[in-house]
């Protein structure tokens, strides 16, 4: 009997020390900046753009003008995933949208944004980035965990429309879904709820899921989906294409629909 007690107890011991770990962890987990190389080169006329956040943090951010764009194109701002920093969110949406303009920013704590990255920082500085920028219509892209501050800011100010890649509904029930094990509503820091950000919200949205997509799971999309069909959100487009979370952004069907998703949002 007593080996079985020190087996339950080594076994709480060992447990215990996992939820530590992985508590303290969360952070590196969510946004691994350390793990990023420098980003891409932007072409020739990138505007850089600053902005000064109360606690002194400055985020910083490019501007990718056409060279001739579509007479009422709306700017489109672009919030990327975990692993993206701004220069390669706005040369990517810059190559399929040549004809728009495109403006992203690195994260806080990401390239030469100062800080350190959080979600409830992250929700408020995408926020602070629209009222800044000087820009007629506007559509957002968020792309993975930019699907957080996109949908935030989408449902805080008048944005022409959404479009959401690779989405969820809520990080604490994504968080939940990876680590069933583990009480993620009480150690989780960190809350994105795009579902309930946007609730109430009256603009077009429009979804792009991956068939394969091991990070998202399809119930925490179709979670979301569900809440935009539910609320006053208008889903306009909702298309999923085959291919895996992370591989994704190389499919040409992926460039179809993400341009159809824009179009969709912005008519």
């Amino acid at each position: 009997m007593v080996w079985f007690v020190k087996l339950i107890l080594g076994a709480v011991a060992i447990y215990a020390v996992l939820i530590a770990v992985l508590a303290l962890a969360q952070t590196a987990l969510l946004f691994p900046r350390w793990a990023m190389g420098p980003g891409p080169d932007l072409p020739p006329g990138a505007e850089r753009l600053e902005v000064a956040r109360p606690d002194g943090v400055v985020l910083v951010g490019h501007r990718l003008r056409p060279a001739g764009g579509a007479e009422g194109a709306p700017v489109l701002l672009g919030f990327g995933g975990n692993a993206w920093d701004g220069a390669a969110m706005a040369r990517y949406l810059a190559q399929v949208f040549p004809e728009h303009e495109v403006v992203a920013f690195h994260y806080r704590g990401y390239g030469p944004s100062t800080g350190r990255p959080g979600a409830a920082a992250l929700l408020a500085d995408a926020v602070a980035i629209f009222d800044d920028l000087e820009a007629g219509r506007v559509v957002v892209v968020g792309f993975s965990i930019g699907a957080g501050p996109a949908a935030h800011l989408a449902g805080a100010r008048p944005v022409a429309g959404l479009v959401l890649v690779t989405a969820f509904d809520s990080l604490t029930a994504l968080a939940g879904a990876h680590y069933p094990w583990v009480p993620v509503r009480l150690l989780l820091r960190h809350r994105m709820a795009p579902a309930a950000d946007l609730a109430g919200a009256d603009l077009p949205v429009a979804l792009i899921t991956a068939a394969r997509d091991s990070i998202v799971p399809a119930a925490r999309t179709e979670a979301l989906r569900a809440a935009l069909r539910a609320g006053a959100p208008r889903l306009v487009f909702d298309e999923t294409v085959a291919a895996g979370h992370n591989d994704l952004y190389g499919e040409a069907a992926f460039t179809r629909a993400l341009r159809a998703a824009v179009a969709a949002v912005a008519d």
